[in-house]
């Protein structure tokens, strides 16, 4: 797998002068400008570049934040006891803090230098029509997936689809809305991506093909359409991307990490054991676990229990078994789960049952023994997403989609499970 090496170039991108509007860069920098009007092809590379490793930083933010509300995880810190508080709900969430403000600013500095690299590719000379097509297709795909991931935190706060000009932004749209400004957008990557050529590094994929960008834009428009409740939709996209019912479950894109010149280390990474900051498996993670199933390995037992304000649990999260372990964006094992749970909606329950033993038997279990209903088989598909995809991102909303958040346990007096995030304070503030 490539290295994601950064440029000096790109390293300048990546700190474009003062923030603006809604945390994300100004366009109207020397730099940036001169390289939208006239870039050399190693220039637009490097823009690429730095808007796929920008992807990266504060994915441990929001893997926590959304872990915890999913109770899924604990997070111990002896430097910062939110974790513990506002995030497990004993005192109101902050609109000005970093598990709000950090991964909003994340997410939108990469839509930015996206943006910025369209521009730069559609005003090239230097570059072939279906070269730009698929650079353009590319920074459609991976834009869409960076606003899918603020409003997952956000939900019914809404997010802002459009963002081109930082001097004037778009509004701050509903859930659905803005849902479906995210497929649009992955439907025009697709249709850039048909017929492109690739000729960018790219780091999420081993040997990068127009088709294998293609498929990945499909995977994450499969998930689009489920949470829009969009069943044949989800299907047709599956049927696009790289979905395999009998492949492997780990075949898949993901975040590389190294610990060469320039690059990051995985910044979900905790080791095991660990005595200062832990990464801890919410204790009914084991607790409701079938007998034999195989993913109790993704939540090891410490040497000892961890405790801290009243929270206990003896097992780790042992999902990132190194520093420069990559982190996936989507694999074939969350496919074969969207198939099987648009499967169900449709009330193709055969079909479902045959995906659902597909994972049951791929994780040492027996075949579905409940009954062949739709209520006992949506429960059935979410409990195998909540150990196929533990600490994946995917629990609180699988449960905030199905209306269950109450199911989720309160473990202390005062507890509380929020529903969403809120806007960021120098965001609502616009």
């Amino acid at each position: 797998m490539k290295q994601h090496s950064i440029l000096l170039f790109s390293a300048m991108l990546l700190g474009l002068g003062a923030c603006q509007k809604g945390e994300i860069p100004n366009l109207n920098t020397p730099v940036a400008s001169e390289i939208i009007t006239n870039g050399t092809k190693e220039q637009i590379d490097n823009l690429a570049v730095a808007m796929e490793s920008g992807m990266r930083p504060t994915l441990n933010t929001y893997f926590d934040a959304i872990g915890i509300q999913g109770r899924e995880i604990y997070r111990f810190s002896g430097s910062e006891p939110r974790y513990t508080t506002e995030l497990m709900g004993t005192s109101p969430l902050d609109n000005n803090t970093f598990y709000t403000t950090n991964p909003w600013a994340s997410r939108y500095r990469v839509v930015r230098q996206a943006n910025i690299l369209m521009d730069a590719v559609n005003a090239s000379s230097r570059l072939s029509a279906n070269e730009k097509k698929g650079y353009l297709g590319y920074a459609k795909t991976v834009m869409a997936y960076q606003l899918l991931i603020a409003l997952n935190m956000q939900y019914t706060n809404g997010i802002r689809t459009e963002v081109k000009d930082p001097n004037n932004l778009g509004p701050i749209k509903g859930y659905p809305e803005s849902l479906a400004d995210i497929a649009a957008m992955l439907d025009e990557g697709k249709a850039d991506l048909t017929g492109s050529e690739i000729v960018f590094p790219v780091s999420v994929v081993t040997d990068v093909t127009p088709a294998k960008l293609l498929q990945f834009n499909r995977a994450l428009a499969a998930r689009v359409a489920i949470y829009r409740q969009q069943w044949a939709v989800a299907l047709t996209a599956l049927n696009e991307s790289f979905f395999d019912l009998n492949g492997d479950f780990n075949k898949g894109y993901v975040h590389i990490f190294s610990a060469n010149s320039g690059d990051l280390l995985n910044p979900v990474f905790l080791p095991q054991n660990n005595a200062g900051e832990q990464r801890l498996a919410h204790p009914s993670y084991a607790t409701q676990i079938a007998p034999g199933d195989d993913r109790i390995g993704k939540a090891t037992l410490r040497a000892a229990p961890a405790s801290l304000d009243g929270l206990s649990s003896n097992r780790d999260v042992w999902i990132h078994r190194s520093n420069t372990a990559p982190v996936y964006i989507i694999r074939n094992e969350e496919l074969i789960l969207i198939y099987a749970e648009a499967k169900i909606n449709l009330n193709q329950l055969p079909d479902a049952i045959v995906a659902l033993n597909r994972i049951r038997t791929g994780h040492n279990l027996s075949v579905y023994p409940g009954a062949a209903s739709q209520a006992a088989l949506i429960t059935e598909m979410l409990h195998q997403r909540r150990y196929s995809l533990f600490a994946e991102g995917h629990r609180w909303i699988d449960m905030r989609r199905y209306g269950r958040l109450n199911q989720l346990p309160l473990d202390r007096p005062g507890d509380k499970v929020w529903d969403k995030f809120p806007i960021p304070l120098p965001e609502s503030n616009q």
